[in-house]
């Protein structure tokens, strides 16, 4: 019995078969709820966002109730319903940001720039916004649904085109016209290009400042990218499953390298590009991406939170990968106790041994100190 065991084995080795995969080391840890400090401050509602600053402070981008809106102008008024809150570093309720503002409905995610700007991704308004230092808001991307439409991004009728072609004046022929490349020219209402989100889901930025923005869980399956000062620069993907495609483009980090790392969690894998977008590789192994969080030391790591389920309560993880793709770790389980996760949508890892994860549906962010 034995010898055909081995037998058996050998003769999958030779085949190509796929064989089991050594079980992923499990990293010891601790935790605590850090803002389990009602009497101190507000409660937090689901974690969309978590980070930190240079000095230490925490903020907190949470869903606190219904966005409200008002009707009745040529669109429709809609905020509330998310809100910025700002701690010490032990968790004690210092203030809150940006109360009111128009781009607050659904917060999905926070991050904090080597600058200590604050930005945080909403995925209702379809809007990224970047707060300096001092909480004044420092940049927008990204415009509510309109009701009517934006400026169109194409000339006026009469000109010619690029390929030497007249555009036909309003109402004439349904020709669309061309730009390089024989490609239509975007249609009136549509904005400057990259413009629109749909659902965003994330953001980071290179060494020089470039910005690039998770497009996201909604249909656009972008990442799109612009200047420091956000201007429009390119975007690549489109949903599918080949390289370069996504299905739901779930998180984002740019490496020391200029690599950016985009979470395709519909996919089950991590893609890698180079900052104009051209796809180098792709590893999995690392379950269903919800987020993901790239260390800053001299060598570099990627924290992935999975979740296997819908409300993250079945099936839940947290890896840690160098970032060739190799998994050299995980920790957590599913559940709502100390040390598990529930959607675990944020994590902040500016120390690699310190982390602030963000839960959905248990409404906290969690410490973790890894041993």
């Amino acid at each position: 019995m034995k010898r055909a065991l081995m037998i058996f084995a050998a003769l999958g080795l030779l085949s190509g078969a796929p064989m089991a995969q050594s079980a992923v080391p499990e990293i010891s840890f601790n935790s605590v709820d850090l803002l389990r400090t009602p009497s101190e401050g507000p409660f937090v509602g689901e974690v969309g966002g978590v980070g930190t600053n240079s000095k230490g402070q925490i903020f907190v981008y949470t869903r606190t109730g219904h966005p409200y809106a008002t009707l009745g102008d040529n669109r429709t008024f809609s905020r509330g319903g998310s809100k910025l809150f700002v701690f010490d570093a032990n968790g004690k309720f210092v203030r809150e940001w940006g109360q009111d503002v128009y781009g607050f409905n659904a917060a999905f995610g926070l991050r904090v720039d080597p600058q200590d700007n604050v930005w945080t991704i909403d995925v209702a308004a379809n809007q990224v916004v970047k707060f300096l230092p001092d909480g004044s808001v420092g940049l927008v991307l990204g415009r509510k649904p309109e009701t009517i439409g934006v400026r169109p991004n194409q000339p006026p009728p009469g000109a010619l085109t690029p390929g030497g072609l007249a555009l036909p004046p309003p109402g004439g022929a349904a020709t669309p016209p061309q730009a390089p490349g024989g490609q239509a020219q975007r249609p009136p209402g549509s904005g400057i290009p990259g413009s629109s989100f749909n659902r965003p889901s994330d953001v980071a930025w290179d060494k020089a400042g470039n910005i690039y923005v998770a497009d996201g869980v909604g249909n656009n399956n972008r990442v799109a990218k612009f200047d420091k000062d956000g201007r429009f620069i390119t975007n690549w993907g489109s949903t599918g499953t080949g390289p370069g495609q996504f299905r739901g483009v779930k998180a984002i980090a740019v490496s020391a390298t200029g690599d950016v790392y985009v979470a395709d969690a519909g996919n089950k894998r991590i893609q890698v590009f180079d900052g104009d977008g051209k796809f180098k590789s792709e590893f999995g192994n690392v379950g269903t991406p919800l987020t993901m969080c790239m260390t800053r030391g001299a060598t570099q790591y990627l924290y992935v939170s999975h979740a296997g389920d819908n409300d993250g309560m079945e099936d839940a993880a947290i890896y840690k990968v160098a970032l060739d793709g190799k998994v050299l770790g995980k920790f957590g389980t599913a559940g709502k106790l100390m040390k598990e996760f529930g959607l675990a949508n944020s994590i902040d890892c500016r120390n690699e041994n310190e982390l602030l994860i963000g839960e959905m549906t248990n409404w906290r962010v969690q410490k973790v100190s890894l041993k």
